[in-house]
């Protein structure tokens, strides 16, 4: 093979294998969250942010890693306020903060390689111990300048009357805001000693501050807000028994409505029933009344047709009677006009003894007076005896022409009155 074939491949290999791996010596990895600090020769240093490579060559230059994360601390601050009383004599109020901090490392490449240098070169425990002794004497330094009651803001008010009398917490969490004048003397006079250290106050969260005073004002005021609470209940509970009766009084009188709406209804219907019952009876004595009227009025029919009937018949029979009579009539006169007076004076023969006798005691009875004016000298008597005469003839008539004189059996003498005279009937 040709020597110069064989060094070309070595070259080839050298450059594919052995070069990746020795330019890998000059560069190391930055994780995310760290800053990789290279000092050369000179004491220039270079910084190296993750997530990112590192140009470092061996024997020739010094590397450390720092953490770029920020970092949290716990704070308990226990001192007293700078309260006074109205003479102006100090009256301290003991109280506890809990607070926790956060702060990290500097942007500025100064503050890197500071924070590397004073605080990321001692061991973890001692970082930790260092940034809480710093923040919790700039914390009681901060509470010495204030008094109890800025010490709470109005937020922290506000959490503090709403906290419930079962909780063990005095004051709630609060954010750092501008008005947190704690956090902001703390923010303050810790930003120098930080920046001394290489590092930045990023913000500070004060959790909870306790004392007496706020436990006091915490019970008090979760005693109001119970008796709040109470009234309140007590309030709602009155109106939930007001609204019960009332809904209780709306259904009565829902009810009385009712029922009086049904007797009205039934009130109604016995009215309905009763004019019906009126209407019956009236249509019943109007078709009894018609009835009536009819059976009247057949009735009625039935008398007129009756009565004419009998008048029919009444007259039919005085008709015929009156023919019969007229007939007896004719045949008197006929006999009369063939045998003249001579029956009737026979008759008056016949009945002279029963007739004198009466007509005596009448004449005897009368009081007459004798006076005649027809000159024939017959007097009062013979008049009276003349009238008898024609009386008893006139009877004896009517007799023989109703059949009542017989020419075989002597009719009885019927009671004549004339004049005053009386005559006893009598059978010839």
């Amino acid at each position: 093979m040709d020597p110069s074939l064989i060094v070309v491949i070595v070259l080839v290999i050298f450059a594919v294998i052995l070069l990746p791996v020795v330019f890998s010596r000059f560069l190391t990895t930055v994780d995310a969250g760290t800053i990789r600090l290279v000092s050369r020769f000179g004491g220039n240093t270079a910084i190296y942010k993750g997530p990112g490579k590192a140009i470092e060559v061996p024997l020739l230059t010094t590397s450390t890693t720092i953490p770029s994360k920020a970092i949290n601390i716990d704070l308990d601050i226990a001192d007293q306020t700078a309260d006074v009383d109205r003479a102006g004599v100090p009256k301290p109020i003991k109280v506890r903060v809990l607070a926790s901090a956060i702060v990290s490392v500097g942007d500025s490449s100064e503050m890197i390689t500071t924070a590397a240098n004073k605080f990321f070169s001692k061991p973890p425990a001692e970082q930790t111990a260092t940034l809480s002794d710093l923040l919790t004497s700039t914390g009681r330094r901060a509470v010495n300048l204030l008094n109890h009651d800025e010490l709470f803001s109005s937020k922290a008010q506000r959490e503090v009357t709403a906290l419930t009398p079962t909780s063990n917490v005095a004051l709630a969490a609060i954010p750092v805001e501008e008005d947190d004048r704690l956090a902001l003397i703390i923010k303050g006079a810790c930003s120098r000693e930080l920046q001394d250290l290489g590092l930045v106050f990023n913000s500070l969260n004060i959790k909870e501050v306790q004392s007496e005073v706020a436990e006091a004002r915490r019970r008090q005021s979760a005693v109001e807000a119970k008796a709040n609470a109470d009234i309140v209940s007590a309030d709602q509970e009155r109106r939930a028994k007001e609204a019960q009766l009332a809904a209780a009084q709306a259904i009565n009188d829902k009810e009385r409505d009712l029922e009086q709406r049904r007797a009205e209804n039934a009130a109604t219907v016995a009215e309905a029933e009763a004019k019906r019952q009126d209407a019956l009876a009236i249509q019943r004595e109007a078709e009894l009344k018609a009835t009536q009227i009819a059976q009247a009025n057949a009735d009625a029919a039935r008398v007129r047709i009756q009565a004419q009937a009998a008048a029919d018949a009444e007259a039919v029979k005085v008709r015929t009677l009156g023919l019969a009579q007229a007939d007896a009539i004719r045949a008197v006169n006929e006999a009369i006009q063939q045998g003249g007076n001579a029956y009737l004076s026979l008759k008056q023969i016949e009945m002279i003894p029963l007739i004198v006798p009466a007509i005596a005691e009448a004449l005897a009875n009368a009081k007459l007076i004798n006076i005649s004016g027809m000159g024939d000298g017959r007097g009062a008597a013979g008049g009276a005896t003349d009238q008898i005469t024609g009386v008893i003839q006139t009877l004896l008539a009517t007799q023989l022409v109703s059949g009542q004189l017989r020419l075989d059996t002597p009719p009885e003498m019927p009671t004549v009155k004339s004049n005053g005279v009386e005559a006893v009937k009598s059978r010839t």
